[in-house]
């Protein structure tokens, strides 16, 4: 006798678990740190088990990066005809999430964690940065075409240097306003 038995999906995923899990990993992301979290205590903190997360997750850094890009808004790619016009627009899009109290504290988790964790800086790169800066790129390269800058100009390397102009003058407030200093900033680079 062949006893062949379909194995059930088991119990569908719960989006409210799912959500309890994100926000519980954000929570003790800002209040212990990336460090000393563990799989236990964000599973205690959302009521959910162990197992739950790891249903969907492999890893403390996985689920963390989900977590921190739940709370993130995607960036739309502006195309307004002209470079500067889209680079405002990024800029001002950047400000509205990075400089609210949790946009804040956001980034000094990120920078934190990213910092003292490279399987957390890897997963939060492939997720999180590099998506942007291929849009960025679409925008680097409309403005080629419209002859606005050399051809040659690295895409990446803006994205790269507008990132770390922002995070600076987040840092370090400038005496003009973030906006202002940012986009002064990158005029320099896209003279």
């Amino acid at each position: 006798m062949n006893d062949i038995r379909k194995k059930s999906p088991g119990r569908p995923r719960s989006r409210a678990s799912h959500q309890a899990m994100l926000k519980a990993a954000l929570e003790l992301l800002s209040e212990v740190g990336f460090e000393a979290m563990s799989i236990e205590v964000i599973a205690a903190r959302a009521g959910v088990g162990k197992t739950t997360i790891y249903r969907r997750y492999s890893s403390k850094d996985q689920l963390v990066a989900d977590a921190i890009e739940s709370i993130r808004e995607e960036v739309l790619i502006p195309d307004t005809g002209n470079l500067w016009s889209d680079i405002d627009a990024l800029i001002e899009n950047a400000a509205q999430i990075t400089l609210t109290p949790l946009g804040k504290q956001t980034v000094a988790m990120i920078i934190g964690s990213a910092s003292s964790n490279p399987g957390f800086a890897q997963i939060y790169w492939e997720k999180y940065l590099q998506p942007r800066r291929k849009s960025f790129a679409v925008i680097i390269e409309r403005a080629k075409t419209r002859n606005e800058i050399p051809t040659d100009l690295d895409s990446d390397l803006v994205f790269d240097t507008m990132s770390g102009i922002m995070l600076y003058a987040l840092i370090f407030p400038p005496r003009e306003s973030w906006t202002t200093y940012v986009r002064r900033a990158l005029s320099l680079l896209l003279r």
